[in-house]
């Protein structure tokens, strides 16, 4: 008996037919043919060894992708209300719209800026609504239409004030960053370390050196104040405190 597979060439199962009659098992013959053309069976499409294909996974179900935060970003500090730039603070500028304007830098002694386009810009003296309003005005004149832009204050100038005479530890410190306008007097005797044994806080000097004018000089009576009197001695950048000391 003869086949022709439809996947291959001709099958010649005639001797094999034979032997199923003469062993008198041909009633099995059936079942023998139904395998022998199976397609899967005839073409060998199962590769021993092949490892079974791993199910994909549904996009739907990958975590979302995070995006990495803006290299521009800058995040400001809390400025007091009505703040007055100063030399040597930190500012960043910021062009709505205009990522190759964007600076970050500290105002030089004299209080200028470098801006982009607009070169060396004097901030100091200007709070930080009336700086961007400048550079508002004068990139306006020449450069962009209706520009919007912004000031913050990233860092405040390094401020320091000395505490001298009967504390502790006398010395010269950086104002706190929450009080870049000054501390109470007991705040700046504290970081000081103290008064001494022999300190006298009712004989406290105050040395102010302001920007225009000669030096000024204050009394106070330090003394007054721990005793929960009331009142208090605002102590700015640039001063010197001396605890005098006690005569007794």
């Amino acid at each position: 008996m003869i086949i022709r597979s439809a996947f291959g060439p001709r099958l010649d199962f005639s001797p094999g037919l034979n032997r199923l009659r003469a062993s008198g098992h041909w009633r099995w013959l059936p079942i023998v043919l139904a395998i022998l053309l199976l397609p899967g069976i005839s073409r060998g499409q199962f590769t021993p060894g092949s490892a079974p294909s791993q199910p994909s996974v549904p996009t739907s179900t990958l975590p979302p992708v995070v995006p990495a935060p803006s290299s521009h970003s800058n995040i400001g500090v809390s400025a007091p209300a009505g703040y007055i730039l100063t030399p040597n603070d930190q500012v960043a500028v910021e062009v709505f719209g205009e990522e190759d304007l964007r600076t970050n830098g500290r105002l030089n002694g004299e209080g200028n800026l470098s801006v982009p386009l607009l070169g060396s810009i004097r901030l100091a003296g200007l709070t930080l609504t009336q700086a961007a309003s400048k550079l508002t005005e004068l990139y306006s004149r020449d450069y962009l239409v209706s520009p919007k832009v912004n000031v913050m204050l990233i860092g405040y100038a390094k401020r320091r004030f000395s505490v001298l005479g009967q504390v502790n530890r006398p010395g010269s410190y950086e104002m706190p960053d929450g009080s870049p306008g000054g501390i109470d007097l007991l705040e700046a005797i504290a970081m000081a370390g103290g008064y001494t044994r022999i300190a006298a806080p009712e004989r406290v000097s105050v040395r102010r050196h302001p920007a225009t004018g000669s030096d000024q000089f204050f009394k106070v009576n330090a003394k007054r104040f721990t005793k929960g009197s009331g009142g208090s001695f605002l102590v700015e950048p640039g001063d010197t405190v001396t605890v005098g000391e006690s005569i007794f």
